[in-house]
């Protein structure tokens, strides 16, 4: 957006921010009858075993990250119930199915999936969400998973994943408690600022873009290029308040990318962003189902765990739910929903 064209928009909205900020306020009304839809959906969503299934109708094999590892469902899931306090349906057995999906190896492995189980990118997704949600359970792994991330660091291996994994690193240490050693930042480091361009953008995609600024707030430094980042995010919202400017198994997660970069590095005072989080918001609340659950679309037919965990999460960063008041280890939860912009994170020593 120009300074021109800024300018001309605030002049626009100096009379719309007060009625926006009583807009906002009105939505928390029917915020407690949403979360208890999500909170039955995740109820009807939940197996004996501890596994969770995508969604409600058991031949729904899942979009996106339910549809790529039986390890998500269940660790969106305990996510959304740590963030609201919630208490899992089988907590005992969740703990024993997340447990049961590591090998001696370190890495953890999803029993359903249509991902290569076997491959690095697989490995890397379930072991972290793994890591993450055992920590949040009460649990540690039974084997060391250092080596499963020690592999992408012995011969540049991390350069061969997509761009959108490079948090996936200090999330790793995060929920395992641990530093993230100094060589892995800065190879990871010096591999995200060469990839970035000058808007700010990595692969001209907001979801490699997220994960790059998801990156340095867990390790606690300036994201490079932070403005340019949110200039492009403005910019590229859509009339309908979505993201979604590519094809949707490329896009799938783009309104909650965009909404963290917003509330991590922009003005939350800025009438533009506050017009953005309003029309993000009434998007979202279009991909609400009967069932209490979300499609990744207004004209999605099956409410996903995925869909639930990232639209929830948006709604989140956009100021429309509120977490628990008593909310710990806010930085792993998930994709970084629940991050305090103004708080200072570190994961490196």
């Amino acid at each position: 957006m120009t300074t021109l064209n800024r300018r001309k928009f605030i002049r626009q909205t100096s009379i719309f921010a007060g009625a926006l900020s009583l807009g906002l306020n009105s939505c928390h009304d029917t915020s407690k009858e949403l979360l208890n839809g999500v909170k039955d959906f995740l109820q009807n969503v939940a197996d004996p075993d501890g596994s969770f299934r995508p969604g409600i109708d058991p031949a729904y094999p899942g979009t996106s990250d339910t549809g790529l590892s039986g390890i998500a469902a269940p660790a969106y899931a305990t996510i959304l119930s740590e963030t609201f306090g919630w208490a899992l349906p089988y907590p005992a057995k969740t703990r024993e199915f997340l447990i049961s999906c590591q090998k001696p190896d370190g890495a953890f492995y999803a029993p359903t999936g249509s991902m290569d189980q076997n491959g690095p990118l697989a490995k890397l997704y379930n072991t972290t969400q793994c890591i993450v949600s055992l920590r949040l359970l009460g649990e540690k792994p039974v084997y060391d998973p250092i080596p499963v991330i020690d592999f992408f660091f012995r011969n540049g291996e991390f350069m061969e994943l997509p761009l959108y994994t490079t948090s996936f690193f200090p999330l790793f240490f995060s929920a395992l408690g641990q530093k993230m050693p100094d060589h892995i930042d800065r190879k990871m480091r010096e591999y995200i600022i060469r990839e970035q361009k000058e808007d700010g953008y990595l692969s001209n995609h907001v979801a490699s873009t997220f994960h790059a600024a998801h990156y340095f707030r867990l390790i606690g430094h300036p994201i490079p290029r932070a403005k340019e980042m949110v200039d492009r995010v403005l910019n590229d919202q859509m009339e309908n308040g979505s993201w979604h400017l590519f094809e949707p198994d490329w896009d799938v997660h783009a309104c909650f990318d965009a909404l963290f970069i917003l509330r991590q590095l922009s003005d939350q005072n800025d009438p533009i962003v506050r017009n953005a989080y309003k029309k993000a918001i009434e998007w979202i609340l279009k991909c609400r189902k009967p069932d209490g659950g979300f499609t990744h679309y207004p004209e999605g037919v099956h409410s996903d765990v995925d869909a639930v965990y990232f639209q929830v999460g948006g709604l989140v960063e956009a100021g429309y739910l509120i977490p628990r008041s008593d909310l710990k280890n806010e930085e792993i939860l998930g994709w970084g929903h629940a991050m305090n912009p103004s708080k200072q994170y570190s994961c490196i020593g």
